[in-house]
């Protein structure tokens, strides 16, 4: 389930350099040069118009050498990021965004924009945050013959079950920060446990001293914080460029 964590960070400064478009039939974040490699961002509850998520979209863009999208996956809704300045108690009924976006209400959406970008690239890498987290290991799930995508890379994932870890089918890196009511020590450990018998590349990347929202909500006043977001998205990006633009061989 999402939580109060989902709700909780930092609104940083910076103006997005992308332009809004559309893929398959969803409105979408889009940067970077025309390339054979593209990566599908899936953003947490405060989605695609969120400026943190758009400039690390940016940098994506830029230091992975792909084409990034970032769908509208909430049927329009906007999280208004004023939230975060507030702080709880959050005005805000989760439960209620819970049941609009469940996983079977949006997985036709995640599903046809993957499979657009696989018709038009040669590669597609997914980095999916918090509510991205269950969305990309379903993408990278070995029930789809040919794959829908190549690698992917969930941070804090919110909604995982044991179920989509025990389906993985393609290099999967995972970047897990300590505090986490989300992406529980049970299922960090079943994590670690099952994914190393799949005959899958694996990076379980771990952030000591941080919580769940770190890889976007990062407080750039916050030391730990911030270094945290920045290790992630370096890592992150190092994981795109071995599998998007790397022999691709495992």
């Amino acid at each position: 389930m999402v939580s109060d964590c989902c709700l909780s960070g930092f609104e940083w400064d910076g103006t997005p350099t992308g332009s809004e478009g559309t893929l398959a039939s969803n409105k979408a974040y889009i940067v970077g040069p025309e390339s054979p490699a593209a990566i599908l961002v899936i953003a947490d509850l405060f989605g695609w118009t969120f400026i943190n998520e758009r400039l690390l979209c940016d940098h994506y863009a830029k230091e992975a050498n792909a084409t990034i999208y970032m769908p509208d996956f909430f049927g329009g809704e906007v999280v208004d990021p004023a939230i975060l300045k507030a702080g709880p108690p959050f005005a805000f009924d989760l439960e209620a965004w819970h049941k609009r976006n469940w996983k079977d209400v949006r997985w036709p959406e995640i599903s046809a924009c993957a499979a657009a970008l696989r018709e038009k690239h040669a590669r597609v890498g997914v980095i999916g945050y918090c509510y991205g987290g269950w969305s990309s290991f379903q993408l990278g799930s070995s029930a789809h013959t040919p794959r829908l995508v190549d690698a992917i890379s969930a941070a804090h994932p919110t909604w995982l079950t044991k179920e989509e870890i025990d389906a993985i089918g393609v290099p999967v890196q995972i970047c897990a920060p300590e505090m986490d009511p989300t992406f529980t020590p049970e299922l960090k450990r079943y994590a670690n446990e099952v994914i190393p018998t799949k005959g899958l590349p694996y990076e379980y990347v771990f952030f000591p001293g941080v919580a769940h929202g770190f890889a976007t909500r990062g407080d750039p006043g916050q030391e730990r914080e911030w270094a945290a977001m920045l290790r992630g998205k370096r890592a992150q990006v190092n994981w795109m460029k071995e599998w998007l633009h790397g022999d691709g061989k495992w």
